[in-house]
This record gives structure tokens, C-alpha cells and sequence, in this order.
């Protein structure tokens, strides 16, 4: 499995409760908050100012452990 952008912070927790720490430590808490259910990790990177590509590297190699 591969953790791409457009998918929704929520479906990616749910198939992988691991990468919370991955979003929290990137200060995203957005899985808490209604906007979580339907954002995706390339609106909720935006929005918060993170770089992409480093998140999804990070969240990939944490489901690949």
C-alpha cells in the first residue's frame, strides 16, 4: 500500500492509526476537527504550510515498518 495525496486524512488513520503521530508531529491536528473527515493530505499540507513530499515520505515509511 502507498499513501498518495489525494487521499482523505481520515481514511489514511483508519487503515493506519500509526501516521497520528506522523500528522501531530507536523503540527497537524486536523483528524480531530470536522475539516479532518473530508480533507486531503495535499489540502491539509496546503493549509498548513508543510511540505508535501516530506510528509507523504514520512507517512509511507511509517506503514512500511
Amino acid at each position: 500500500m502507498e499513501i498518495v495525496k489525494e487521499m482523505r486524512i481520515s481514511d489514511v488513520l483508519e487503515i493506519a492509526p500509526q501516521t497520528a503521530e506522523i500528522f501531530m508531529g507536523f503540527g497537524m491536528s486536523c483528524f480531530a476537527c470536522p475539516m479532518g473527515e473530508g480533507e486531503t493530505i495535499e489540502e491539509a499540507a496546503m493549509v498548513h504550510g508543510i511540505d508535501l513530499e516530506e510528509l507523504l515520505k514520512m507517512l509511507n515509511q511509517a506503514i512500511n515498518e
